[in-house]
């Protein structure tokens, strides 16, 4: 089995971080970088079914359909980006049809063991989950406080149809 995550030098493997992270939605040109993406999950409804003549008094429990959560992606506030044109799209009152496109959220593997120690994406086939037919269903603006100094923050929930989980 070929290793996911970097050797040590003493034969030790270590999980990857989630600190470094890299989310690209196709068709959309410009950057936004986020600083937190939550809520990626799948789940499958169990359906309990018996037959009026079955011999067992417990139903049969099957599978049914599979629901995706939404995911929220937060990011600084940035003034202007093809970004901000989708979100703008997506929760005008006067939207044409709605644009969705897929999004992929990729776990970017850093090793701090390797002759440079610079961020790359390697094996990213392995750490890569793909939103299918993905649309921002809400957008919330950044809180204004002119007592405070932290970055202003904006927060996008995705809704999307498929989810494909790296292998």
């Amino acid at each position: 089995m070929p290793a996911t995550t970097y050797d040590d030098g003493k034969g030790q493997y270590y999980p990857l971080t989630k600190m470094n992270f890299l989310v690209t939605v196709s068709e959309i040109s410009g950057t936004a970088a986020f600083s937190e993406v939550t809520g990626v999950e799948s789940s499958v409804d169990v359906i309990e079914f018996r037959q009026g003549n079955s011999g067992s008094l417990a139903p049969v429990k099957i599978p049914g359909l599979v629901k995706h959560g939404n995911v929220t992606l937060r990011m600084g506030y940035i003034i202007e980006s093809g970004f901000k044109t989708w979100i703008q799209e997506c929760v005008s009152e006067t939207r044409g049809a709605l644009p969705r496109y897929d999004v992929t959220i990729e776990l970017i593997d850093t090793n701090p063991h390797a002759p440079t120690a610079t961020v790359t994406a390697t094996s990213t086939e392995h750490r890569v989950w793909t939103l299918t037919n993905a649309w921002v269903a809400k957008y919330n603006a950044p809180d204004l406080d002119a007592k405070n100094s932290d970055v202003a923050i904006e927060s996008v929930e995705i809704a999307y149809e498929e989810l494909v989980i790296p292998n």
